[in-house]
């Protein structure tokens, strides 16, 4: 070796040691310095439709496209967004929105929202779809159903009259038009696989409840609990019947309903100790659904 080549063995070594401590130290410390792969990148366009419980009201950060959507970004849509990186992504949920608002604009304020058909493309990939509550009337129902007392069943007196239930009645009003709504995603984006989002557990899945902090009679929460499955099962199967997907978020979210304590609970109750709106999905909540609806995705 050279007198010149000298400096430059001695710096390589002196690199080489210097790396062989800085390693030593990392498997001791239990450091990994293996950089971690890019998450792959799922090709095609997802786009997310809905109402509220799709939305996410009140959860940081919203959106200002419109405002009045009250549309987090840490939704549901977004968080499976975010997992599985699809190369184009739109989400156009609104709270307040009804299977009417799949094809004309809704009137928010400030707004309006577009239609939020206006997002479907044919080279759309995947959809979801979750709507419906507003259909059978959800926010009236629970101004409705609220009672200052936890006695009686003034709920269900007033919705089941003469052995007739005026909320199933609803649903079983509200299955053709999800079953429209669906054949219109289809009609839109021919080639996308649709997926229909149920509605996660907001009262116990047993039980009567906890008055006031869901401010339902004890003997209403049976009834309301029995209207939610309803709700859902008629997804479900209008879902089968229009070559659609059914995602069930009930199921994972037993255990998780509003009555929980503030650090189990996804849907929060009348007056809300997480940053979401009454009755609503939470940002745990948004993270257990989107855990869900990326299976169903991935699963195909």
């Amino acid at each position: 070796m050279t007198s010149s080549a000298l400096p430059v063995a001695r710096s390589r070594r002196g690199r080489r040691a210097i790396l062989a401590v800085v390693l030593a130290l990392a498997g001791a410390l239990g450091i990994g310095l293996t950089p971690a792969p890019a998450a792959a990148q799922t090709p095609g366009r997802y786009v997310a439709l809905g109402d509220s419980f799709t939305a996410g009201p009140l959860i940081p950060n919203q959106s200002l496209s419109p405002l009045g959507c009250l549309r987090s970004d840490q939704n549901y849509p977004s968080e499976v967004q975010r997992t599985l990186r699809f190369g184009q992504f739109a989400d156009v949920s609104c709270s307040g929105a009804d299977t009417g608002d799949m094809t004309s604009p809704q009137n928010v304020t400030p707004g309006p929202n577009p239609p939020q058909f206006d997002a479907l493309t044919a080279d759309t990939t995947v959809v979801t779809l979750g709507i419906g509550g507003n259909d059978i009337g959800f926010s009236s129902i629970l101004e409705n159903c609220a009672s200052l007392t936890p006695f009686g069943s003034p709920c269900r007196d007033r919705y089941v009259r003469n052995g007739v239930d005026e909320l199933q009645q609803r649903i079983a009003a509200t299955a053709p038009k999800i079953a429209a709504t669906i054949q219109g995603i289809r009609a839109r984006a021919p080639q996308a696989r649709i997926y229909v989002v149920g509605y996660p557990a907001i009262v116990p899945d047993t039980g009567s409840g906890c008055w006031p902090s869901v401010p339902l009679a004890w003997n209403d929460v049976p009834y309301l609990r029995s209207t939610h499955k309803s709700l859902n099962a008629m997804l479900a199967q209008q879902a089968a019947a229009n070559g659609a997907t059914y995602v069930d978020v009930y199921t994972p979210s037993i255990g998780h309903d509003a009555c929980r304590s503030s650090g189990t609970r996804w849907v929060e109750p009348l007056v809300p100790g997480n940053l979401a709106a009454p009755f609503h999905p939470n940002a745990r909540g948004m993270d257990g659904m989107a855990a869900v609806v990326s299976a169903a995705i991935q699963a195909g």
